[in-house]
């Protein structure tokens, strides 16, 4: 085999993608589910398959949480007919109702929150407006929406299309919430607050917990070193949808890339551990059990894989490890194909414990989008048909040669203090944003 023949394997490799299918195929993949436990059976025995070695699953207990039906009550039909509309409970929303005044606080950015809450039901944007300077995530929303006293929060998508979205509350220390949650619509939002604003509506949340057990996939290629670079993604997806995007895609695209590395094992003078996490969308509990366990002085790198394939040019955040941006520069001008970096830090994926708490060089991956948010992803519209081969193939090539690269010997990544971490975070506003959702202590 010629030295880059794995570039013509890997673009007309199949191998990725029919994990996709696989992965989506398999129905609802929420953290602690069957469905789970069959789609890490799947690409563990994928990885295996691939030529990686001990390729095995690693189990841990979570807190599980099964939906039932969630609605909300408003205005004189709660009399006679009980008018609801369908919605989504969140994730890990306590099971219960919840009355009260019906509040918009639109962009649910942290002055809204300073606002008399008590006993109110409060409806927050799942976006924020142009100007302002950082993403803000749900979770925060929600524990700035309980620390001001409202009974419930509801989740309104910015999205178009009758689109509730989901994604979850709840925090390491407490993973059920303190007040039910909801997603609904933008269209619905926009329905229960011309109609309702100001008056008495009340949430209602049928779920079930209990305790689950979830699993990481785990798979290694390259030389039995001490030492070693992490190719990860997470397996779990939210239960209304395919989870194909998020992050059918990201795992799909790790056991493309152990696929195309297998063929230039040779040059690899650092060990390559796959590790596709479970329980990713319930807190990132998955990637916390797995560093919490591992030498993290001995991670080289992560390159983390979160949101690839929904559009043709990777963008990565890069946590200021200037390095590694470095390394990511020299693979985009190898194959003259633009790779964007953001020297920011990035605390919603499965490469961030490794980070916070070992400084671990860490490069988390997704598409570049020109949506703001997620898009499509957290609703029912998650689904393969938004996904293409050709993006998946080409975005292998590239991230096959940024990992052969920062597996040779010869690059260099300084790490960061943790201080120097909270810092940037400080910095860039986020740092009071994680301490709200328990995530910063």
């Amino acid at each position: 085999m010629s030295r880059d023949s794995w570039i013509g394997v890997t673009f007309t490799s199949r191998r990725g993608w029919d994990h996709l299918e696989t992965l989506v195929d398999v129905g609802d993949r929420m953290a602690g589910s069957e469905g789970e436990r069959r789609a890490a059976e799947a690409t563990r025995d994928a990885l295996s398959d691939t030529g990686a070695r001990d390729a095995h699953l690693e189990e841990f207990e979570i807190q599980g949480w099964e939906r039932g039906t969630s609605g909300i009550a408003a205005g004189e039909e709660t009399v006679a007919t009980e008018r609801s509309w369908d919605c989504l409970a969140l994730p890990r929303s306590p099971a219960g109702e919840a009355s009260g005044e019906l509040v918009d606080l639109g962009y649910g950015l942290p002055e809204d929150f300073e606002a008399d809450l008590s006993g109110k039901v409060v409806v927050c944007s799942s976006t924020v407006p142009d100007y302002y300077e950082r993403f803000i995530h749900r979770r925060e929303k929600y524990y700035r929406a309980v620390q001001a006293g409202a009974s419930a929060f509801v989740f309104e998508n910015h999205v178009e299309g009758c689109l509730a979205p989901t994604g979850s509350v709840g925090t390491a220390d407490s993973p059920i919430g303190d007040v039910p949650a909801v997603g609904v619509s933008s269209e619905l939002g926009s329905r229960l607050l011309r109609r309702f604003e100001g008056e008495q509506v009340t949430v209602s949340v049928d779920c079930t917990y209990e305790t689950a057990t979830s699993q990481n996939v785990h798979a290694v290629l390259g030389p039995d070193t001490d030492e070693e670079v992490l190719v990860t993604s997470h397996v779990d997806a939210h239960d209304i949808a395919e989870g194909a995007m998020d992050n059918g895609a990201g795992t799909a695209m790790v056991v493309e890339l152990a696929s195309a590395l297998a063929m230039r094992e040779e040059e690899l003078d650092t060990a390559v551990r796959f590790v596709a996490f479970g329980a990713e969308e319930v807190g990132l509990v998955g990637s916390e059990y797995a560093a919490d366990r591992m030498a993290l002085d001995d991670v080289k790198a992560i390159l983390n894989c979160d949101g690839v394939v929904g559009g043709r040019t990777l963008s990565g955040f890069t946590h200021g490890f200037d390095d590694l941006d470095a390394v990511i520069r020299e693979t985009a001008e190898r194959f003259d194909h633009p790779v964007k970096t953001n020297p920011q830090q990035g605390p919603h994926s499965d490469h961030w414990p490794f980070v916070l708490e070992g400084g671990v060089p860490s490069v988390h991956f997704m598409s570049e989008s020109e949506d703001r948010g997620r898009g499509w992803g957290h609703t029912r519209a998650d689904t393969l048909d938004k996904l293409d081969v050709r993006d998946l193939r080409e975005q292998a090539v590239l991230l096959t040669d940024l990992t052969v690269r920062l597996a040779d010997g010869e690059t260099t990544l300084a790490r960061q203090s943790r201080d120097e971490i909270i810092d940037a975070l400080e910095r860039e506003d986020q740092a009071a944003g994680l301490r709200i959702t328990g995530d910063l202590p």
